[in-house]
């Protein structure tokens, strides 16, 4: 009896064993993936427009690009008066969230 416990023991240790190894082995990419690391450093030759899809050249995408971020507008400046109220307001949210013991209303 006592040898058919320690042989079932045994079996089921290996059994949790090549498991965990097989699911390791299940969670890497397929072999002939390109890793990502590649895929960054490649230089992209065919471009799509962001604004409908369309295929362009690598020179028009810049172009289109350049006019996109050109036609951004500066923010608008703030008020000291808001400026001081935003600052004060995260000054309290620190306090009550590193110092609750301190009463804030």
């Amino acid at each position: 009896m006592g040898r058919k416990r320690v042989k079932g023991v045994i079996a089921f240790s290996v059994l949790l064993f090549v498991e965990s190894w097989a699911g390791i082995a299940l969670a890497l990419p397929p072999a002939g993936d390109t890793p990502e690391e590649v895929l960054r450093t490649e230089i992209i030759l065919d471009a799509r427009s962001p604004i409908d899809g369309q295929p362009m050249t690598p020179a028009a995408y810049a172009e289109l690009q350049n006019q996109l971020n050109a036609s951004i507008e500066p923010p608008a400046e703030l008020s000291d008066k808001l400026v001081n109220t935003v600052r004060l307001l995260k000054l309290r949210r620190f306090i009550k969230k590193y110092l609750p013991f301190i009463p804030l209303k």
